[in-house]
């Protein structure tokens, strides 16, 4: 099992909602991202490793929407695919390339969502 899935299931065995759940991972992904940009890594291992978290999470959320016994209705489930596939893409141009002004996209977008899954938004 990956760091990212063992943490998703960590913080799953909490009394914490589902979506609360989410929400708090995601938090998690975008503050770790959030550190790369606030405090570059010159040997860049915080880089790595957060892109590397977001990109499990967003793995598991992928996976998760692509189930056909996903309760979600089809048009959420979609959209949550359009911008997982956004994300991947976006995380994945970073592992090959970081720059760090292209954080910024992801860190919104995983707190946007975290802030919609906790009914802040």
């Amino acid at each position: 099992m990956s760091d990212a899935a063992k943490a998703y299931a960590r913080v799953a065995n909490t009394t914490a909602a589902p979506r609360e759940i989410e929400a708090q991972a995601l938090l998690k992904a975008a503050n770790q991202l959030q550190d790369v940009v606030n405090k570059p890594d010159p040997t860049g291992v915080r880089t790595k490793e957060a892109l590397l978290f977001n990109r499990k999470l967003w793995s598991i959320f992928m996976s998760d929407v692509l189930r056909d016994d996903n309760q979600q209705p089809l048009e959420v489930r979609q959209n949550i695919a359009n911008i997982g596939i956004f994300v991947l893409t976006q995380t994945a141009a970073l592992q090959i390339n970081p720059q760090l002004d292209q954080f910024k996209s992801l860190i919104d977008i995983n707190r946007n969502l975290a802030a919609g899954l906790s009914g802040r938004a």
